[in-house]
C-alpha cells in the first residue's frame, strides 16, 4: 500500500424548457466539511477501518495500531507489530486484528490495554484484510504469496488458504460468497468463490494501471478499483468486464462505497482530494471534488453518519534515495462530515 475546508455544493435550480414556469429546486448530492482533526502518534500508517460497535476508527501503523475514539476525539496506540498494514475490529469483542507485513502474521490485540491475544501465521507479506460477517472470519490478502488466509479469530487459527495470484491488494465482499481482489501487478480483478475456496475468474482492468483501492456496490453487482494512473475502473461483476473509466486524482490507495448516498468515494493522497461519483443505474456521474490534505490516501467510512476518516501528516523534503520523513507531531486523523 503505498486541513482546508471543502466547499459545500450549492443547490441547483432547474428551469423548464417550455414557458416561463420553473420546476421545483433540485438539491445536489451532499458534500463534506471538515469536522475535526484528531492528533495521532508519530509514524507511518496504512489502512483505516471504522468500528461501528464502538464508534471508533482503527488504523494499521508502522509498529502498532491506532485506536481513535470518534466521540471523545482521542487516540491511543496498542500492541507491537512489524510493518502494520490493515487494522479492523472483530465484531462482538474488544479485539483488533492487525496484519503484520514483515513477520507474516495476523495479530489479535486487546483494544483496551493493547496486550496481544494471539499471533497467527498467515501468508507472505499480509497486507489488506477484511471481516466476513457470514463466515465470521478475517480474510487476509497475502500480497507476496498471492493467497488469501481465512482466519477464525475465536480459535486463532487459519482454517483455509486459498491460492489466487501474487500482488494482491484491497479486497471487497462483492456478493454472497464472492470476494473481489485487486491485483496490482497484473491490473486485473480476481474473483474468489469463498464457498468453493478457489479463484473463479480474472477480470482485466482495461485502462487501469496499478489498482489498489477497491469498493463494492453489492446490490448492483458493481466494484470500483482506484488506479495509479489517475483513473478508476467500474466493473460489472455479472458481465465480468470494465464498463466505465472515470478520472480521479493522483495517489489513491482506497475506495469507499456509501450505500446511503449511492456514491463512490476515492481518496487521493498526492492530490489531497476526495473524488466523488454518484451512481445512476450502472453509470457513474462526477459529484464533485473535496479538498483534504496531501498524504490522505487511505480512508474509512461510517455508513450510518456518512463521515469519512482520513489519516494524514506533513512530510519533510526527502533526502536522496530515502523516503520523506514525517514532521514530528503532525500526524492526525481528518474527520469529514456530510454538509
Amino acid at each position: 500500500m503505498k486541513p482546508r475546508l471543502s466547499s459545500c455544493v450549492a443547490a441547483v435550480v432547474v428551469f423548464c424548457s417550455a414557458g416561463l414556469a420553473t420546476a421545483a429546486p433540485h438539491t445536489a448530492p451532499a458534500s463534506y466539511h471538515l469536522e475535526a482533526s484528531i492528533p495521532l502518534a508519530d509514524g507511518f500508517w496504512d489502512i483505516a477501518t471504522y468500528d461501528a460497535g464502538h464508534n471508533r476508527v482503527v488504523i494499521g501503523r508502522g509498529g502498532a495500531a491506532s485506536v481513535v475514539d470518534v466521540a471523545a476525539r482521542k487516540a491511543h496506540d496498542i500492541g507491537q507489530v512489524q510493518r502494520g498494514h490493515a487494522a479492523l475490529a472483530i465484531p462482538g469483542t474488544d479485539e483488533i486484528a492487525v496484519t503484520s507485513g514483515q513477520d507474516n502474521t495476523l495479530r489479535l490485540l486487546d483494544a483496551g490495554d493493547g496486550h496481544q491475544v494471539a499471533s497467527i501465521a498467515v501468508g507472505e507479506n499480509p497486507d489488506a484484510a477484511l471481516w466476513d460477517p457470514a463466515l465470521r472470519q478475517v480474510l487476509v490478502m497475502n500480497a507476496e504469496s498471492g493467497t488469501v488466509s481465512q482466519v477464525d479469530p475465536k480459535s486463532a487459527k487459519v482454517v483455509r488458504t486459498i491460492t489466487v495470484k501474487p500482488a494482491l491488494e484491497f479486497g471487497a465482499l462483492a456478493g454472497p460468497n464472492l470476494l473481489a481482489i485487486n491485483d496490482e501487478d497484473l491490473s486485473e480483478l480476481e474473483l474468489v468463490d469463498l464457498a468453493q475456496g478457489k479463484l473463479i475468474a480474472s477480470v482485466p482492468l482495461t485502462g487501469c494501471k496499478g489498482p489498489t483501492g477497491l469498493a463494492a456496490d453489492v446490490a448492483d453487482g458493481l466494484t470500483l478499483s482506484s488506479c495509479g494512473n489517475g483513473e478508476a475502473a467500474l466493473v460489472d461483476l455479472r458481465a465480468r468486464k470494465v464498463i466505465q473509466l472515470v478520472p480521479i486524482g493522483q495517489g489513491p490507495d482506497t475506495a469507499l462505497f456509501d450505500a446511503a448516498q449511492h456514491r463512490f468515494i476515492v481518496p487521493c493522497g498526492r492530490s489531497g482530494t476526495l473524488s466523488l461519483f454518484s451512481l445512476h443505474g450502472r453509470k457513474l456521474t462526477p459529484a464533485g471534488t473535496v479538498t483534504t490534505e496531501v498524504s490522505a490516501r487511505t480512508a474509512a467510512l461510517d455508513p450510518t453518519t456518512g463521515r469519512v476518516f482520513l489519516p494524514a501528516a506533513k512530510f519533510a523534503p526527502a533526502q536522496p534515495g530515502q523516503r520523506p520523513a514525517i514532521v514530528p507531531g503532525s500526524a492526525h486523523l481528518l474527520v469529514f462530515g456530510l454538509s
